[in-house]
């Protein structure tokens, strides 16, 4: 592939009758820009502050204030009049898969309403159908999308390889869980897998069988799926890789991102990250936190600092204790109400790591080197789990400033929630749950459960630091309909999932700002719209403080600006 590269020009320095000083500051005026005429929202405070205008030059802000004064210092700068539209830092997602958003973006969109059509397994083989161009397939060699939905679909199933083989017996198929923990796969896709009746059950995951048989029904779980996708969903060719490369970009451009976290990355896709950044086809900063399975020999690298090179990074490791809530992965102390295809009754899901004993020895790795560490957890058997692994490794090796995170936390325990914060553990919440499967979750685990499922206002009333989240390409990297859910915890039914789970506007908006900024170490660059920091913003059609809360889901990312550069307009 070829490398893209820059040439530098080495100026002379002339020396005018004019100080070097006044120059610079000629230059500053000149090229600078302001921005005044809307809604500026500084993000700074405990409360909204705003300011008439903001200035930026060189990538950084370099002045906040009253547009008088902005007029005064930089008379010669460039004016840009924002029209009544509201500007705000950079969206920062508290956890996401930056490497799955061209896989969204470019397979077949076999999402469910709102995000798509898929509703039944009929439309789903029309859907993967019309999608499978020979163009289309010629990106991995196979059929695939991501983000079908048992829980929605009319069927109430996860699709098989029965009913893939209508779409190809002759072309593999993979379409992947919207939880991201599961995938179906075809016949050939099994064959090309070499999952057949011979194939054993992997520590973690499970291959679901045909009734009364060892014969692989297409359904995988968790480690019989995960380490499959990365490869599955990799382009075989240059051109395929610049196709998913802008398509994913665009996407996360077009929701507002300058940061974007790739939350598991395995080899294959840390291989695709570091290429695309020494070609410097990045737009948007990514940060990779690596499968602890892969982390002690990726973390080594330079990749692992604290800066990026041309926006790329490794900030630290990523361990999976268990699965999905929605998908009944999820490890709990109490029985699922409705057990998966196959569970026995009294079925509560499963650890990935079943011995505590491998938890504390992953987690001393990441102390002893000081690296951050992100925990997926959902049940609250794995964050109990979590709890009395991290804490012996705590006593041994003491705090610091590690600020570890709990990724989801989905069924935290009220108990749990004050361990968490005796660790300084962040706690990064998934508040698009209420709205996609709090319907769902209610089956899965009662009433009187379902209401605390995401608690972000249990967790703030306990100081814990808190982020929200999308998980995409679990669902589209959509941060205003997070902010809408965390406000509104809003059922698709239009049930209302623990009204006093809710945040204030203000409160999701500092999760994906400041907050965020905050868990990933770069709370002296970003996250505020403060003098001195990175020019990451995003302008807003509207200001979400100052609509319905029904309408923030409906707001539009009109611009999206990276260290001082428009890299997504509409």
């Amino acid at each position: 592939m070829t490398k893209l590269r820059h040439s530098f020009l080495i100026f002379g320095i002339l020396f005018l009758t004019i100080s070097c000083s006044n120059e610079k500051e000629i230059d500053i005026e000149n090229n600078s820009t302001i921005y005044f005429g809307g809604d500026i929202l500084t993000m700074e405070s405990d409360r909204p502050v705003y300011a008439e205008s903001v200035v930026i030059n060189s990538g950084l802000i370099v002045f906040t204030g009253s547009i008088e004064e902005a007029n005064m210092k930089y008379p010669n700068a460039k004016k840009i009049d924002l029209s009544g539209k509201t500007l705000m830092p950079g969206f920062i997602d508290g956890h996401c898969h930056f490497a799955g958003f061209p896989g969204q973006s470019v397979g077949a969109q076999i999402l469910p309403p709102p995000d798509a059509t898929v509703s039944n397994i009929p439309t789903l083989i029309k859907v993967l159908k019309e999608w499978a161009t020979p163009e289309n397939v010629e990106f991995t060699g196979w059929i695939f999308g991501l983000g079908f939905d048992d829980s929605v679909l009319e069927e109430k199933r996860f699709p098989n390889k029965l009913d893939l083989d209508k779409v190809s017996k002759d072309i593999p198929i993979m379409i992947i869980h919207i939880s991201g923990h599961f995938a179906s796969v075809n016949s050939k896709g099994l064959e090309l897998l070499e999952i057949n009746s011979n194939t054993i059950d992997p520590e973690g995951g499970i291959i679901r069988r045909v009734n009364g048989s060892n014969e692989p029904n297409g359904v995988l779980e968790e480690l019989a799926a995960i380490p499959y996708m990365p490869i599955v969903l990799g382009p075989k060719s240059e051109k395929a890789m610049m196709t998913f490369l802008n398509s994913g970009q665009e996407m996360a451009m077009s929701y507002g991102y300058t940061t974007a976290q790739e939350g598991r990355a395995m080899p294959n896709t840390h291989a695709f990250l570091e290429e695309v950044a020494k070609q410097e086809l990045l737009k948007i900063d990514i940060v990779s936190y690596i499968d602890y399975s892969i982390a002690d020999s990726l973390l080594r690298t330079e990749w692992n600092s604290s800066s990026y090179t041309n926006h790329y990074r490794i900030g630290g490791m990523k361990i999976t204790l268990d699965g999905s809530p929605q998908g009944r992965t999820a490890w709990r102390t109490q029985p699922y109400l409705l057990p998966p295809d196959g569970a026995e009754k009294g079925y509560k899901g499963y650890p990935a790591i079943p011995n505590d004993q491998d938890v504390i020895d992953i987690y001393e790795i990441a102390y002893k080197n000081k690296w951050q560490i992100l925990t997926h957890a959902n049940g609250d058997a794995a964050m109990d789990q979590m709890i009395r692994t991290m804490s012996k490794v705590q006593q041994k090796y003491g705090k610091e400033n590690r600020r570890d995170v709990l990724i989801h936390g989905q069924y935290v325990r009220n108990d749990q929630l004050d361990e968490l914060q005796k660790l300084d553990v962040i706690a990064s919440l998934f508040p698009l749950h209420t709205y996609y499967w709090g319907d769902w979750h209610e089956k899965l685990i009662g009433d009187s459960l379902v209401n605390f499922i995401s608690p972000t206002r249990s967790a703030l009333d306990k100081n814990l630091k808190i982020t929200i989240h999308t998980d995409a390409p679990v669902a589209l990297p959509n941060l205003m309909r997070v902010i809408w859910t965390a406000t509104t915890r809003v059922s698709r039914s239009g049930k209302i999932i623990g009204e006093d789970q809710r945040l204030t506007v203000y409160e999701a908006l500092k999760c994906i700002t400041d907050w965020s900024a905050y868990q990933h170490f770069e709370e002296k660059t970003k996250g505020t719209l403060t003098q001195g920091k990175i020019a990451d913003l995003v302008l807003l059609n509207k200001n979400p403080l100052k609509v319905s809360l029904e309408e923030v889901k409906d707001i539009i990312v009109m611009e999206t600006i990276k260290n001082g550069k428009t890299v997504f307009k509409r």
